[in-house]
């Protein structure tokens, strides 16, 4: 026994266990199995599989694995409840997920041990963070909900949501996806991850408990056959899916051309920066809470941390020392600060990229673990940044440490990762921080802390860490559609391009062919070819270019050079729209001439002129007052919503209007910061060409927007493919449409699809502010504030 004055000295102490009897009785109570919950009922157990406790190697479940049949039933039970659901008013709607979250304090003890028990995070974890930040959702939702109807004025619920969830927060992320679905109105399919489905049927009781009405909320349990069903279903409206980025990229290529809403939240690499002025022994602890917190199972993980040379063998001396106190262990331990790997799969995983690692010269510094499914503390020096353990997502206690001497260096560092979830920045030069945080390529940013979550601040990322974001105004987003256009009438698939470009019939007037429109300069095809334009009597009217891959290749590559434009204040650009306007203006005889040539009536000619010229004021307008917003989360934060462009964008234009369509796409793109490659009217592209002279003219840098006449589809699969487009804008055929979607799941780039036709490009359809939110995406940046 160790006398006080020993214990003051060691600052040892002993085991802290926590009672888990009533989840045992819970379990033993359900020992024949586990069934689904489908439409208010728990369905009897079918064929099951075990659910294994990961610290201690024991069965503690039987769980039924969902069929296809078991998925349909779940959807059938959504969309018979979904009418009234959604029919309820806000304040009706609030009321029930009032009721949730309360219920959910009362358990909260219960779910804090039954996650600890099914995912082997330590019971503090559980406790202290993962159940209040559940009961905080439902509570935050409860809001939206009361509020949807003035708030989002225009928006309606989106219909039947699959949501598919990891086994690193289980219980967690359904709150992040439940919550928002029923606050907007909609009802939910949702599968919990193989490994840990156990709070879920505990939420699924609750949801029994109170009541809520049948079929609002229906879980399935299963492997990825469970999931792949979910995203295959014809009759869900949405999607909505946390998990790796291979999983996502199959989710997109799936959904593609289906419809479907989709949201993705994914992988990440996420950068720990520490500069020289840093108060380290907060950045050790920092470092405790953004890669050993939860085992390193987060997809923000501070996984690869940056040190300023200058102080880089201090810290990495605290951080040696820190990782000896770690406590690897049982997770109902309230002592443990380390529980247990969620299953032996990922443990070897784990496993096998540390020792390929180590194979490329990595040396590791590891604290100890006992026996089992644990893995120790980990820190990585002398790795490279294109070696494995700093580029691939390792899902584990794993850290690598690397020097850097200036702050430009940091940045570049940070950003040489193909996700873009998370940074976290430490330095007491807030100048200095905030300037970094503006050029991370990330969706979250947090200022000398890490990993701070809250409901009323979105989380999502950038690049191939998904899109669409979770949680605060813009998660509610993501569960609410505006109004639709109608239903085309006819496919906006223009007649193709005849196969000898350049042999038209003869042209009416002087012989003119519009080049293609690249870094501010016009530009001859890479082919060599053109093709005829011609009006609706089929006479020649002039000659386009025939782009092709090259010529999109060289206009991405003239807009990332454009780099100053996304940098420019609102107003500058606002200037520009305005002068682009005025140009506009001045030559509105000679556009509704071209627009009169192809066909279009005098009136409607003037008329699609006029409201061009109406756009340009309307978005230059825009550019300086779309603002973001500060959010009210936890306390000592002032958490910053910035609207960042998205970066390069390809914009794929329909047939129809071929000055507005062009106009009402390129002009909120640019607005808002985005440098663009346009695909105009493939039928009557000179609308868009005349535009040259009018962007030389109104000081709108080079590169800024780029024009590529072509065969709209076949161009359009390059800017899917291209990794260097950030998104994708497309306004053409339903076939065009699956194949843009399905094509840009390389990247994960966001897209906007739609039938060309199907917009009134000259009414309220055909602008506003859905076309800045499709346009830009949300910085969270989390500052520390009155401390």
């Amino acid at each position: 026994m160790n006398s006080i004055a020993e214990l003051i000295e060691t600052m040892d102490y002993g085991p802290a266990p926590e009672s888990d009897d009533i989840v045992k009785t819970w379990l033993a109570e359900n020992k024949v199995g586990f069934g689904h919950f489908i439409g208010g009922v728990f369905t009897k157990p079918g064929k099951t599989f075990e659910v294994i406790s990961p610290a201690t190697g024991e069965t503690i479940a039987h769980v039924t694995q969902g069929t296809a049949d078991d998925v349909d039933a779940a959807v059938k039970a959504a969309r018979s409840a979904h009418g009234k659901w959604a029919a309820l008013s806000g304040h009706e709607r609030a009321r029930w997920l009032y009721a949730i979250a309360r219920r959910i304090q009362q358990h909260a003890r219960f779910l804090a041990v039954l996650e600890s028990i099914d995912n082997g995070k330590p019971i503090r974890e559980a406790r202290d963070i993962d159940v209040p930040l559940v009961a905080r959702h439902f509570y935050h939702h409860a809001g939206w909900a009361e509020l949807v109807e003035t708030e989002f004025p225009d928006a309606r619920p989106v219909g039947v949501c699959g949501q598919i969830i990891p086994w690193n927060f289980p219980l967690l992320m359904l709150a992040w996806k439940i919550a928002p679905a029923l606050a907007a109105g909609n009802t939910v399919v949702l599968k919990p991850a193989e490994y840990t489905p156990l709070t879920a049927l505990a939420f699924a009781k609750i949801c029994d408990e109170i009541g809520l009405p049948r079929g609002v909320v229906n879980i399935v349990t299963g492997d990825g056959a469970t999931g792949e069903a979910i995203v295959n279903h014809p009759d869900i409206d949405k999607l909505a899916f946390t998990g790796s980025t291979e999983v996502g990229r199959l989710i997109r290529r799936a959904s593609a051309g289906t419809g479907k809403k989709l949201t993705l939240e994914l992988g990440g690499k996420s950068p720990f920066i520490v500069f020289a002025d840093a108060d380290l022994d907060a950045a050790v602890e920092g470092v405790v809470d953004a890669i050993w917190f939860n085992q390193g199972q987060v997809c923000c993980a501070g996984a690869r941390i940056l040190v300023a040379e200058a102080v880089a063998d201090r810290f990495g001396a605290l951080l040696r020392e820190r990782m000896k106190h770690l406590r690897v262990g049982d997770p109902l331990d309230k002592s443990t600060d380390v529980g247990a790997i969620v299953h032996p799969v990922q443990l070897a995983r784990i496993r096998e990229l540390m020792d390929k690692g180590v194979s490329e010269g990595a040396q590791l510094h590891q604290g100890t673990a006992p026996e089992g499914c644990f893995y120790p503390p980990t820190l990585a020096t002398g790795v490279e940044p294109a070696s494995t353990l700093a580029t691939e997502e390792i899902f584990g206690p794993v850290a690598t440490l690397t020097t850097f001497r200036t702050p430009t260096d940091a940045i570049a560092l940070a950003n040489n990762t193909r996700y873009g979830l998370a940074a976290s920045i430490w330095s007491e030069n807030v100048n200095l921080c905030l300037g970094v945080a503006a050029e991370i390529k990330a969706g979250v940013v947090w200022i000398n802390c890490t990993n701070v979550f809250d409901a009323g601040a979105g989380f999502g990322g950038y690049r191939e860490s998904g899109f669409g974001r979770e949680g605060g105004r813009e998660g509610m987003h993501a569960y609410l559609a505006m109004p639709a256009p109608k239903p085309p009438k006819a496919d906006d698939a223009p007649a193709p391009i005849p196969p000898a470009p350049g042999l038209g019939g003869a042209v009416v007037g002087i012989d003119r062919t519009a080049k293609l429109y690249v870094g501010g300069k016009q530009k001859r095809p890479d082919g060599g070819y053109s093709y005829p334009v011609t009006n609706t009597k089929g006479e020649a009217l002039g000659l386009a270019g025939h782009g092709n891959r090259k010529d999109i290749r060289d206009a991405v590559e003239a807009a990332h050079k454009a780099t100053g434009w996304g940098a420019a204040t609102g107003h500058n650009r606002a200037q520009v729209l305005y002068y682009v306007a005025e140009n506009l203006a001045a030559r509105a005889e000679e556009f509704a001439s071209r627009l009169k040539g192809f066909g279009q009536s005098a009136s409607k000619a003037n008329r699609e002129v006029e409201t061009a010229i109406q756009r340009c004021f309307w978005y230059a307008a825009q550019a300086d007052k779309f603002d973001g917003a500060v959010h009210q989360t936890k306390s000592a934060h002032v958490t910053l919503a910035m609207h960042e462009p998205l970066g390069v964008m390809g914009i794929a234009c329909p047939t129809a209007f071929p000055l507005l369509g062009f106009v009402s796409l390129v002009l909120p793109a640019i607005a808002m910061g985005n440098r663009v490659v346009a695909i105009p009217s493939q039928t009557h592209p000179l609308a868009a060409t005349d535009l040259y002279q009018v962007f030389d003219t109104s000081d709108v840098p080079g590169g800024v927007v780029n024009i590529v006449t072509g065969e709209r589809d076949e161009l359009v699969k390059t800017l899917a493919d291209h990794d260097g487009v950030d998104g994708l804008w497309y306004f053409g055929s339903n076939a065009g449409i699956a194949t843009a979607e399905e094509r840009s799941a390389g990247n994960l780039k966001q897209t906007w699809c739609e039938n060309g036709a199907a917009r009134d490009w000259t009414g309220q359809d055909g602008f506003g502010r859905q076309f800045l939110h499709r346009a830009t995406q949300v910085k969270n940046i989390w500052v520390p504030y009155g401390e």
